[in-house]
Parts: C-alpha cells; structure tokens; sequence
C-alpha cells in the first residue's frame, strides 16, 4: 500500500512569504538543533504526558527525534521556497504513516506550533523573529501540517476507524524465540475484528513498563492470516551513548502465550510489489523483517515472481529469521539468496556489501531496509549503477524520514 496523492500540497507560500522565508532560512537552518531542543523542552515541561505516553524515550534521549523534526521543517521549507526541487512526498508520506500507527490527531497539531514558534522566539529572539517573519513561518508550519492532517485522515478513513482510533486489545497466539535473539510474536485481536496486514507494513505495540509509562514502538510484520498477524522485535542492549531497548527488551523478558497487548492497526507506505515484475530485496540486521514479509506474500500469492534477495549482517549467529529466509527462497523457483557477513561463513561474501548492479534484473523495484549507514550506501551504490530513484523504496526504523 502507499500513498502519494495525498501528500500533494496544493497550498503554496505566497510571493512576500518566500522572500521571507529564503532570507531566514539560512539563520534558522544554522540554529535549528538548537530549535528543536528547546521545542521539546518545552513541550515535555508543559505535557510531561506526551514523554511518557506517546514520544519514544529513547530516540529523545539520543536526540534522534529532534534532528529528525530539524531536518523534515528545514526540507518542506526548502521546497516552498522553490518549487521547482523534488517535492518532499515519500517525506510526507512516511511521517503521516507513522503518525497514523500512534495515533496522532488533528488537535495535537496546534500544541506543537505553540511549543515549535516559542523555542523560535526563544533562540533567535524577539528581535530577529519579527511580525513578518513570524508570519511566513507560521504560514509553513501550517501548510505542512495540513498536509500530514489530510494524510492521516485519509489513512484513517481507509482503516474504517475514526481519527487516533487504532489501538486494539490483542492476545499472544504464539511466541517464538529465533537464534538471532529476536522475538516473533503472533497475535489476534480480542472479540475478532480485521487486523492482518499487508506485506511490509508494521504495527505500534504500547506496554506500561515498570516506571508506569506507556511507551509505544513499531514492529514489522513477517507473517499474517486471517484474524491475526506476526511482527519481529528486536530486544536492544545498551551500547555507548544508545540506551537500552526499553520496549523491546521487556517483549523478550514478559510476553508469553496468552498475554494481552495494545497493538495498533497496520500501516506502512511502502508499496505493494507489481505482480509479474522483478524484485530486489536488500536487507541488514533486523532490516530482513520487511522482506520475509514481502517473501511471504509472494509464496502465497505470486510464487513464479523473479526475485534476488540480499542480505548483510555480522554473522551467521546475528542474522534474524536466517532458516525462515532460506526456506522462503527455496519455496519461490525463480529467486536466489546471496549474503555477506562481516566474520564471513561458507555461504556468504567476507565483508559488507557491495552490489554488482549491472547484475540487478532490468527494470527491477527494489525494496531497501536497515540502519542509516546501510541505507545511504546502498542507495549510492543504486545511484551510481543508473537505477531511477522511484524504482528504490526504503524502510527505515529510525525517525529519520528525510533520509528516503
């Protein structure tokens, strides 16, 4: 499923609002971390609920949420201003998708612009943000938010639920522990109702840890059947500066059979693969949980589709779903695996990876998912090779939506 309609803005900044805008971007791009911190700061002052309740606490705390709010403003921006750059959609799609899977609604918006336009204040000053500056910031901030509101609402409508109305009671059908160390979980919703999924999309899960915060994450969903759906987690042990997987590491330690959990409806803008033509699918670490979805759906559905699948991790021992993955590729006649892993192995290249593109089938769709790095390799690699950007569709797991 994807949507891109949707995402067309059809409200522009007005001539007097960009002169505006270009003239103050340069100042707000140079301060704009600072920005969004104060934003946050603020908006956790005055709602400490949205911390506990809605913000995932750990990207807060690495400051991954807040360069990723700087960084989708400064694009959506930049567009406005000239129209003629590529229009930030796959951005817009992918946040109101993953606004859609929390829940977010149409009144939170104006909590944030109080919150957003104070820290502005509060950084450059009153001096520099001045009525007319104000103004056509103002004017930005509301043509994106429209934009991300009538998303959402259409994803909303689509769901057959009213706005925010995602969450559903579900028990634990199955649990299952992969070698890799990563949970798959099965689930149904309580009293039935619809809840399967399309290949590669994923769902919210909301637990109250033991400080009595609900903290929500989102999973991929590797399998689905009538009435109920499988989604990978990925516990996360503290390294560096990165915290511990607060949501992910109580799953692993707490879920079993006959658990009850908040899990949210599907979504996911990532668009269903054309029947008949060719795919790629490009995975590292727990990045492969998309693409045994997508393998999934086409054993069931579409299993003559040609399909070469690649994927790079650490080791034998670290690839998530490594037999499942197999097994998929030996079910589909027309696909073939190739690895790489850093420690090397019998069946893999040593090393990462490096794509041969001109050995990528023509006019192939490639599916992308895993950490940052990984990603912007990849993409490169493509990029260099000749594929035409709207043939790559990419999944991140990190709130870094501008990097799609």
């Amino acid at each position: 499923m994807t949507m891109t309609t949707a995402v067309d803005a059809t409200d522009e900044l007005s001539p007097a609002h960009a002169e505006m805008v270009a003239a103050t971007l340069p100042l707000v791009g140079a301060n704009i971390d600072e920005i969004t911190s104060v934003f946050y700061r603020r908006l956790f002052d005055h709602h400490p609920e949205l911390l506990r309740t809605l913000f995932n606490r750990g990207n807060q705390a690495q400051g991954a949420q807040q360069r990723a709010l700087a960084a989708s403003i400064a694009t959506f921006a930049t567009h406005l201003v000239d129209p003629t750059l590529p229009h930030p959609a796959a951005l817009l799609s992918r946040i109101g998708h993953k606004h859609a899977s929390l829940g977010v609604t149409a009144d939170q918006y104006p909590i944030v612009h109080e919150h957003l336009f104070g820290a502005i204040v509060q950084v450059l000053g009153a001096d520099v943000v001045t009525a007319d500056v104000a103004e056509a910031w103002d004017r930005v901030y509301w043509i994106m938010a429209q934009t991300l509101i009538d998303l959402e609402t259409t994803l909303y409508a689509e769901a057959g639920v009213s706005a925010g109305d995602v969450y559903r009671r579900a028990r634990v059908l199955a649990r299952v522990d992969d070698p890799s160390g990563a949970v798959l979980v099965t689930v149904s919703a309580v009293g039935g109702g619809p809840v399967s999924g399309h290949a590669a999309q994923y769902v919210s899960v909301g637990v109250t840890l033991p400080d009595g915060a609900r903290q929500l994450r989102q999973y991929s969903l590797v399998a689905g059947g009538p009435g109920e759906m499988t989604f990978a987690v990925k516990p996360v042990e503290a390294s560096g500066d990165g915290p511990a997987g607060e949501v992910s590491n109580w799953i692993r330690d707490n879920v079993r059979v006959g658990d009850l959990l908040d899990v949210t409806l599907p979504f996911g803008d990532l668009p269903s693969p054309t029947p008949g033509a060719p795919l790629v699918l490009v995975s590292a670490g727990i990045g492969v949980t998309p693409m045994i979805g997508i393998l999934e759906a086409l054993a069931a559905d579409a299993p003559d589709t040609h399909v070469r699948i690649l994927h790079a991790d650490r080791s034998a021992h670290t690839h998530p779903l490594r037999q499942r993955q197999y097994e998929l590729s030996t079910r589909l006649p027309n696909a073939s695996l190739e690895l790489w892993y850093e420690d090397g192995g019998s069946d893999a290249h040593a090393g990462r990876m490096m794509l041969d593109v001109a050995e990528l089938p023509a006019a192939a769709q490639v599916y992308l998912c895993g950490g940052n790095g990984f990603v912007r390799a990849v993409r490169q690699q493509l990029e260099a090779g000749g594929v035409p950007a709207e043939r790559v569709h990419c999944e991140l797991f990190s709130p870094d939506a501008w990097l799609v």
